[in-house]
């Protein structure tokens, strides 16, 4: 088996993970496991676990998320785009959630907007191999091409909320 074999591989299993834009059982699985790994603070220092209140039940909903770094700020990416419920939830919650990286920090969550997207997109595909098959952009491409993708993959800037505000 060639590397580009094992390339075709890894890319078909992460979209089937992710079919419809929604994780399978076994995706599931996986991220409470990362999920509950990088709340420890165990994993990468780019992993962490955002908690969010759910829009309908009202509990609090866990999942594993790669963290960008961009000119010192963070930032949280949809790898599967607008239609997915952490998405949701965030923007029902007004961007108030929790980040678990071997702490716990409260945060508020602002949207980017989409003109401002494309070196936050083109960091996170550095940062997160597991969005390349979702993402349909060559993590090495220039930002012209990141920008004409940037409108469907919403953008979070996370700021503690000791000292949050939203980007002017």
């Amino acid at each position: 088996m060639t590397r580009s074999d094992i390339h075709a591989w890894l890319y078909r299993s992460q979209r089937w993970l992710y079919s419809e834009q929604h994780p399978n059982w076994i995706a599931k699985i996986a991220n409470r496991v990362a999920s509950t790994i990088a709340s420890w603070g165990i994993s990468f220092n780019t992993m962490a676990t955002l908690e969010v209140t759910g829009r309908k039940s009202g509990r609090t909903v866990s999942l594993p998320v790669v963290m960008a770094t961009v000119d010192g700020e963070r930032y949280l990416v949809s790898m599967l785009g607008e239609n997915v419920n952490w998405v949701q939830n965030v923007r029902a919650a007004s961007g108030r959630a929790v980040l678990h990286s071997g702490r716990r920090e409260e945060i508020n969550l602002f949207e980017v907007a989409a003109s401002q997207r494309a070196p936050i997109l083109k960091a996170y595909l550095q940062r997160a191999p597991g969005a390349r098959p979702h993402i349909p952009v060559n993590k090495d491409a220039p930002l012209a091409e990141f920008e004409k993708i940037a409108p469907a993959f919403p953008v979070f800037r996370v700021a503690s909320t000791v000292h949050a505000s939203p980007i002017a």
